[in-house]
């Protein structure tokens, strides 16, 4: 199975490091990261997984709940989670699934034949408020994955669902923005009263807005 952008999220109940959980239930009304890890007790995850620790204050911030998974079983996530607290500084403060038959990696098609047929590959998906897939990163096993360009990634993916807006290239929060192409000038005026710099026609570049 290949999710792509727009897809319904699959839902699944499964055990994780803070008790069994229903996805979907889970989730409510949140935003959702969901990132894999080919196995436990990997130096590469184990960096990412302290990380992403340390980072769940900004993902807290943002109304997002992040959620990992391996294929290792529970009690085998227990040790490691000694191991990434001692290592990286910041103790597992969210659930990571025990996925031992493979059944969430199937779903959301973690298992990359190419890469290995029992490991997951190492992927993202950031998941809507509405279970919609919004965003999708697969990594090889020897890359660490960007939790900063994930936390920008969603900056942008809860300000353009709010806003009419495009975010361009290396746009980080605070910078300006483009206004999409289906905002006609006169109810641009409207929307952003303040006026932006029209670059041409179609690129017209807004202050970011507010709230």
């Amino acid at each position: 199975m290949s999710l792509q952008l727009g897809d319904t999220a699959p839902d699944f109940t499964a055990e994780t490091t803070e008790g069994q959980i229903q996805f979907h239930q889970w989730l409510g009304d949140s935003w959702g990261v969901l990132f894999s890890h080919p196995k436990n007790f990997t130096p590469v995850c184990t960096t990412e997984l302290g990380y992403t620790a340390k980072l769940k204050p900004e993902f807290d911030r943002r109304g997002v709940k992040v959620i990992g998974i391996s294929v290792d079983a529970i009690d085998n996530h227990d040790k490691w989670a000694d191991d990434i607290k001692e290592t990286q500084g910041h103790a597992l403060n969210f659930p990571l699934i025990a996925d031992h038959d493979r059944k969430v990696a199937n779903l959301y098609g973690m298992i990359h034949p190419n890469a290995s047929d029992t490991m997951t590959v190492r992927s993202v998906f950031v998941i809507g408020p509405d279970k919609k897939v919004k965003l999708t990163l697969t990594y090889p096993a020897a890359t660490g994955r960007n939790f900063d360009e994930i936390l920008r990634v969603i900056d942008s993916l809860q300000l353009t669902a709010k806003h009419q807006v495009a975010t361009p290239v290396n746009w980080a929060n605070g910078d300006d923005v483009i206004i999409v192409p289906s905002v006609s000038d006169e109810d641009a005026k409207k929307k952003f009263p303040q006026g932006w710099k029209a670059l041409r026609p179609y690129l017209r570049l807004v202050e970011q807005p507010k709230g």
